[in-house]
């Protein structure tokens, strides 16, 4: 029987966790017990009284769950103070953004754990069901935050984004149109801001106008393109993605420089290295900073503001997979369902994720290889 632990999350302000009562219940129904830290739940409005009606055992200590564990579930990738509970042959399945995080990678391999990254698992068409959930919420809010601080007394242009009778209405840049760019433009324009999305892929461009009739302005990028359209923004929404790799600089310093003063940029792709050039993370107690009379937000987990609503929309998806790991073990779960083979990034102190290995100038070992696979039914 399979120990699933469940630590309480300890990068700051980080509100979420890993795992709702009913996931928990889901985990002890299939055979697996299931050992939660006391207070994991209570910032996302769960009690431990909850999971324990689920079935699940509650640890007091943050180090019990992790040595008492075969695989650790977590929202984000550990953070320092957690390094020394890694040990050889632990599965830790998480948000983990190798790319951007080289001093989490090295921790990984040196302690040669198996780290599956949320983000990297795909399913055969391409996409990142264990990403969508989060990046959703994340664009939903990026408007919402853009909004939010072109205040004037947070330091904006003082600009409501959806104007006023008779008033030009506040300009949203959106760069990528997957979830969360496509979220992000939605509620742009729910709150009858001018919206222009960017991107390469001309087909997710046409679904966009095909479905938005013209709402929300669709334009084909390149850097010429993205110069002048964050040149007229009032908020520029970062929302590009390299699956398991380091996001593309798209914002220059030079375009910055020619921003509209007390202009607003919300950074959501600042987990993977940003898209705005020499951007560095911030937290939700200190979110902005200002380079060139323009507002930075680079908060690396947005979706923990909301951490109720973000710990439900993750549990729903993440559960199924979870619950193969705990039952099948991890070469059975990839044997199973090999959606999951590019979510393994690190497995024995090698790296398995290419873009990781590119990101950090490492060599690859193919995860089939690792986990040998080769040849297996």
């Amino acid at each position: 029987m399979s120990v699933i632990g469940v630590p309480r999350e300890s990068k700051p302000d980080e509100h979420r966790v890993a795992i709702t009562p009913d996931g928990a219940l889901e985990l002890v129904h299939g055979g697996a017990e299931v050992l939660i830290e006391t207070g994991a739940g209570v910032d996302s409005s769960i009690r431990d009284d909850d999971y324990r009606d689920a079935g699940a055992r509650i640890a007091e200590r943050a180090d019990a769950v992790w040595s008492d564990a075969d695989i650790v579930l977590k929202v984000k990738e550990p953070q320092r103070d957690e390094f020394r509970f890694l040990r050889p042959g632990l599965t830790l399945f998480t948000y983990l953004h190798l790319a951007a995080y080289p001093e989490v990678a090295n921790a990984l391999l040196e302690s040669k754990v198996i780290g599956i990254a949320y983000e990297t698992v795909q399913l055969p068409n391409g996409s990142l069901p264990l990403l969508a959930p989060m990046s959703e919420v994340a664009g939903r809010m990026s408007t919402q935050i853009g909004a939010q601080f072109l205040e004037r007394h947070r330091g904006g242009r003082g600009v409501l984004l959806g104007g006023a009778p008779g008033v030009r209405p506040g300009r949203v840049v959106v760069l990528g149109a997957g979830n969360v760019g496509l979220n992000a433009a939605t509620i742009a324009a729910g709150m009858e801001a001018e919206v222009l999305l960017l991107d390469r892929n001309l087909d997710r461009l046409r679904y966009v106008d095909q479905i938005y009739h013209g709402r929300i302005m669709t334009l084909a990028s390149n850097h010429g393109v993205v110069a002048r359209a964050v040149a007229d923004a009032d908020v520029v929404i970062g929302a590009v993605l390299v699956p398991g790799g380091r996001a593309p600089t798209l914002v220059t310093d030079e375009m910055i420089r020619a921003m509209k003063p007390h202009a607003v940029i919300v950074d959501c792709a600042i987990d993977q290295g940003g898209c705005i050039e020499n951007i560095r993370e911030t937290t939700h107690s200190d979110p902005v900073y200002e380079v060139h009379d323009v507002l930075h937000y680079a908060v690396g987990n947005i979706p923990g503001a909301v951490p109720h609503t973000s710990t439900y929309a993750l549990t729903n998806v993440t559960m199924p997979y979870a619950l193969e790991l705990a039952n099948r073990g991890l070469r059975g779960a990839v044997l199973a369902d090999r959606s999951l083979l590019p979510g393994v990034n690190v497995v024995g102190g090698k790296v398995t994720s290419a873009p990781v290995a590119e990101a950090h100038g490492m060599a690859v070992v193919p995860v089939e290889q690792a986990l040998s696979l080769d040849g297996a039914r």
